[in-house]
């Protein structure tokens, strides 16, 4: 292999690795710095701020990447170095790494700078760590993440000393009901053997801040197994906060750490060992998916190529088109083993989209910047992602070719895909309502359908085209959207009532601007058959009336900022929650 010959080459390489790694701190320093005042803006409720918060969070990785390969460029001439100036240069990085408590955040920014360099075609792993560059041993650090607390005194005095540490400057609306909410419902769970055998209360140091709401996440450690345990604190308007539940299932914690929901913001200089820590908590979570609850987005796209690589290596099974109806603006593909779905903008959308290419990049950056509250899919953009052609049916191929040409390139092995989206694998709701004989399953699909549009839209969020085909369900049996290529701010839109006449050609004659929308005309389209209609309009019936638009428009243009409590309502220790039924009330 080729060495480096010269010694001012050598230099260089150090210069630009040193480069590197203080854009990637400088950038840390700022996620921290951000994510850090989460617990003041919790404090005062500053629920807007909050907002621009995680949205300037979100922005801040483009932003360092792109000061650091401005810098690399004025450092170098890039494309007049050979491969061997750039295996040197991930040396030297990785060895710049020893002891970093961030290096596996600064190993994905390396990656990125050198796919920005070469815009993606050099995913090799002599040139980037596209395979990490270390093994991480979860335990190392667990004492700087965690906090023990004895529990051979009684439970309440174990709730005492939680509230010694994790402090706020915000006093709890009525503290001592909260202490006894949190023993009453810890003695429900726990029979008194069970208690007795509790060795450990651990829980992680940062507090974990999203919306209107912070956790204390642990567990109860016991002799043959150890529960989640997790302290829910919610606030509202005025200057009081209050312990909303105490949650000790593993479902429960599954559903806050959610792919439909905003990042959380935790603070943390060690996020390996929070994320093993979680991974612990929640062995079913991949492992990107915590990185990415934590805002560490970016980390985790590279652990999601990581593992799926892996799934590559062990699986056999090709991608072929994703069940369902096909869409009119993305081509949609998976692998059947694999739990995500693969999404490309074809290169022609059908008469009725009056929509571009790049609108549509729009709308999914949208969503990433907006607080999803559960109701919509997480994306993740991927540029030159290499499938083997061997692993993907012939009549996806042709069908790729057809639609989505000006994204694909082939070389002898593989299929290159210049831009897509990866998504979370779920069932069309369409298809479940087609295939589910149990009405009760079926009623709740359909309340859920409702809930999912109304909940996106306090969001700020017009969902455009509210088909069933463009919701999936999870195995939980929650409804999520996924369809973004025609959703908007709900200022954008002007919701109108239809005009009421005895004349039958009223309606033909009716002015209708590009942005009117008539909500009476939406049970018409949402679902299809009678009985799912008549369902969807007696659960939800103020969806089909302008009056509810106009109303929750109205709530977006004040700014209102709305709650949704991720866990069971039931779990909830004072009935403040929405109602499901009306929750713009």
């Amino acid at each position: 292999m080729q060495e480096l010959a010269s010694s001012q080459d050598k230099s260089l390489v150090r210069k630009v690795a040193y480069q590197t790694l203080s854009h990637f701190d400088k950038s840390y320093r700022w996620f921290t710095r951000i994510t850090r005042g989460a617990q003041e803006r919790f404090e005062k409720g500053n629920w807007k701020e909050t907002q621009l918060a995680s949205k300037e969070r979100i922005t801040i990785y483009e932003q360092s990447l792109s000061d650091a390969v401005a810098e690399i460029y004025q450092l170098t001439q890039v494309h007049q170095k050979d491969d061997a100036f750039w295996r040197e240069l991930k040396k030297v990085f990785a060895l710049q790494l020893e002891g970093h408590p961030q290096f596996e955040l600064a190993e994905t920014f390396y990656n990125s700078v050198i796919g920005r360099l070469f815009k993606h075609r050099k995913i090799d792993n002599d040139m980037m760590f596209v395979l990490p560059s270390r093994c991480f041993l979860p335990g190392q650090d667990r004492d700087k993440v965690i906090n023990s607390f004895d529990t051979t005194t009684t439970v309440r005095e174990m709730y005492e000393s939680i509230f010694k540490i994790y402090r706020y400057n915000i006093p709890f609306e009525n503290f001592e009901r909260d202490l006894q909410n949190l023993e009453t419902a810890l003695r429900a769970r726990l029979n008194k053997e069970q208690l007795a055998s509790v060795q450990a209360v651990e829980i992680l140091k940062p507090t974990f801040f999203r919306g209107k709401a912070a956790y204390l996440i642990g567990r109860i450690c016991m002799p043959d197994e150890t529960l989640p345990f997790v302290i829910a604190m919610r606030r509202y308007n005025e200057p009081h906060m209050f312990v909303d539940a105490l949650l000790t299932d593993r479902k429960d914690l599954s559903v806050i750490f959610g792919f439909a929901r905003s990042y959380f913001m935790a603070d943390t200089q060690n996020p390996a060992e929070v994320a093993a820590f979680l991974q612990e908590l929640l062995p079913n979570k991949k492992h990107f998916e915590l990185y990415m609850a934590m805002g560490h987005y970016k980390h985790g796209k590279t652990v999601f190529y990581r593992n799926f690589l892996q799934h590559m290596d062990e699986s056999d099974d090709k991608f072929e088109a994703a069940p369902g109806i096909r869409g009119l603006v993305m081509m949609v593909f998976h692998l059947p083993s694999y739990g995500v779905v693969f999404k490309i903008i074809k290169d022609e959308f059908a008469e009725s989209k009056k929509i571009t290419r790049e609108h549509v990049k729009e709308c999914y950056k949208l969503v990433k910047m907006s607080d999803r509250v559960g109701r919509m899919a997480d994306t993740h953009e991927y540029v030159n992602f290499r499938f083997p052609l061997d692993r993907i049916e012939p009549e996806l191929i042709e069908e790729l070719k057809e639609t989505c040409a000006s994204s694909l390139e082939f070389t002898e092995t593989e299929l290159i895909i210049k831009h897509m989206y990866i998504e979370r694998k779920m069932t069309p709701l369409n298809l479940f309502l087609q295939q589910e004989t149990d009405e009760d399953k079926i009623t709740r699909a359909l309340d859920e359908l409702g809930l999912c549009i109304k909940q996106i839209a306090m969001a700020n969020i017009f969902p455009g085209d509210m088909l069933h085909k463009n919701f999936g369900i999870t195995r939980h049996g929650r409804v999520i959207f996924y369809d973004y290529d025609e959703i908007c701010l709900m200022n954008q839109r002007n919701f109108r009532a239809l005009p009421k006449s005895d004349d039958p050609y009223a309606i033909d004659s009716l002015s209708v601007g590009p942005n009117d929308v008539f909500p009476e005309q939406f049970e018409h389209f949402i679902v299809g058959k009678r009985k799912f209609k008549d369902t969807l309009k007696r659960l939800h019936g103020d969806l089909m009336t302008p009056e509810y638009w106009l109303e929750v428009q109205e709530k977006c243009a004040r700014g209102d900022v709305q709650h949704f409590t991720p866990y069971n309502p039931k779990m909830s220790f004072l009935d403040r929650t929405q109602t499901s039924k009306n929750p713009i009330k």
